[in-house]
């Protein structure tokens, strides 16, 4: 297949497909879901079709004209890939846990089409190379989240996917605002042109402030966090999404597509956002140390480690970019499993508070232990994944001569430690406390499973990521 054909296929598969999907739940239930299915694995195996060509160093192009600078640019490079198949990948195993966990449920139609809907926008944003329709992309996200987080239309419910709808859509028109000032100081929307007139002249401060903002409150980053643990009100399978996969991640994506490759940060910022990181990690994982709910402690240390992966990529040497883009990968993995076995959890016992829980091990030894293996990846234990990753950003810093800020993470990294474990503690061991608990359906256990164990094997066999994050490299940070 010709690769502008399939690149443009990557985005509007799961975009057009998503209108689609009701109509086909109206006839049978069953081929809507896996229509769903197919529509994201497309997704991904197109991603990874042409992704041979643009690691060898190839930058597949799609550009029509529009007057006004509003050109429709799509522009695949390693950065782009990569995000592609983490977060379709990731979607794909989400979906699949969703037919047993969404099938008692109503609204079962507007689901499947936000999910799906939900990732092509993704797929649009990562592969935009002009800024007017990254935003357009970026707010598509946000619709979706805002539907996808009051899938359940309780008071409660709606009054939380209304304030991270409020956040996101608020921090994405300042940074809309962002966009313009560049558009003055540059003359182009489009990327390729504001990198080279960003090597002329360095953009105002005052357009980086304000992209920042629209970053810092997608990406839930303090003090904008506040909306990402509230979100824990959807069905386990979104807060995988949202937190995992696919919207949080949005936020370091364009931070990296815009302050590591277009035009990079000076020191000051790189210090400023290093600082705010470490200050957002910090406050998350001493208020996931607290918590009782389970959702929200899971969705703050989501926060936490958010700060790792703006850390590699405000340092911007190789070490530091390479191990943030890892950290993506193996976040996403790790942290989609520890909330679909939450799904389960709360699913079969019907409660979240983990002061309620206990026991549970023996009655869900396999989320049990995927829980602690997923757990054991987001810690930074060695051999799994989430080592590897965080070993990189914490080195890359040390590398720039950062040791204080390197310190903090260092005992962000402690946090993360002492609070999974003691949710694990709290959930699957001492005395059992819900009796009548059971073990999640084939499906659901599967995709549990199947996450921990990439979350181990990830780590064992990491020079195979780290060969594909070293190819692309050069493309991310050797155009300086």
């Amino acid at each position: 297949m010709n690769k502008e054909w399939a690149l443009l296929l990557i985005v509007f598969l799961p975009l057009l497909g998503a209108a689609f999907l009701p109509f086909v739940g109206l006839v049978w239930a069953k081929a809507r879901n896996l229509a769903a299915f197919i529509l994201v694995v497309a997704s991904c195996a197109l991603s990874g079709s042409i992704a041979s060509s643009v690691v060898s160093g190839q930058i597949i192009n799609i550009t029509l004209p529009f007057p006004l600078g509003f050109n429709f640019v799509f522009n695949a490079d390693g950065l782009a890939v990569f995000m592609a198949l983490v977060s379709s990948f990731i979607s794909a195993v989400i979906i699949v846990y969703s037919f047993d966990y969404i099938s008692h449920y109503k609204h079962q139609q507007e689901y499947y089409s936000m999910v799906v809907l939900f990732l092509g926008a993704m797929m649009g944003l990562i592969f935009s190379a002009n800024l007017i329709f990254l935003y357009i992309f970026w707010e598509i996200t946000s619709i979706t989240s805002w539907r996808l987080i009051g899938f359940f239309r309780e008071k409660k419910d709606v009054l939380r996917a209304d304030k991270a709808f409020l956040v996101t859509v608020f921090g994405a028109l300042v940074m809309l605002l962002g966009f313009i000032k560049l558009y003055l100081e540059t003359g182009s929307f489009d990327l390729s042109a504001i990198q080279a007139a960003a090597r002329v002249n360095p953009v105002s401060n005052l357009a980086i402030a304000l992209i920042l903002v629209g970053i810092f409150a997608k990406s839930a980053t303090l003090p904008l966090h506040t909306w990402l643990p509230d979100a824990g009100v959807a069905p386990s399978p979104v807060t995988a999404l949202l937190h995992a996969a696919v919207l949080v991640k949005i936020g370091v994506y364009v931070f990296a597509r815009l302050f590591v490759v277009t035009m990079p940060l000076a020191l000051p910022w790189q210090t400023f956002v290093a600082i705010i990181a470490g200050i957002s990690a910090l406050v998350s994982g001493g208020a996931a140390l607290i918590d009782t709910d389970l959702k929200r402690i899971i969705a703050y240390s989501t926060v936490s480690q958010i700060g790792f992966i703006f850390l590699g990529f405000a340092m911007g040497c190789e070490i530091g970019v390479a191990g943030s883009l890892l950290y993506i990968l193996m976040h996403g993995i790790s942290k989609a499993g520890l909330f679909l076995c939450a799904g389960i959890v709360e699913h079969n016992t019907k409660t979240k508070d983990i002061t309620q829980l206990g026991g549970l091990i023996r009655t869900m030894p396999v989320t049990a232990v995927s829980f602690l293996l997923c757990a054991f990846s987001v810690m930074g234990i060695p051999p799994f994944g989430g080592f590897f990753s965080k070993y990189m950003v914490i080195a890359g810093t040390l590398q720039d001569g950062r040791l204080m800020i390197a310190a903090v993470f260092l005992f962000g990294a402690l946090l993360t430690i002492l609070y999974l474990l003691r949710v694990f503690s709290m959930v699957f061991l001492g005395e059992e406390k819900k009796s009548f608990a059971k073990e999640g359906s084939g499906l659901m256990v599967f995709c549990v499973a199947l996450f921990a164990f990439i979350s181990l094997i990830g780590g064992i066999f990491v020079q195979y990521p780290n060969q594909m994050l070293q190819a692309i490299l050069p493309q991310i940070i050797g155009l300086r």
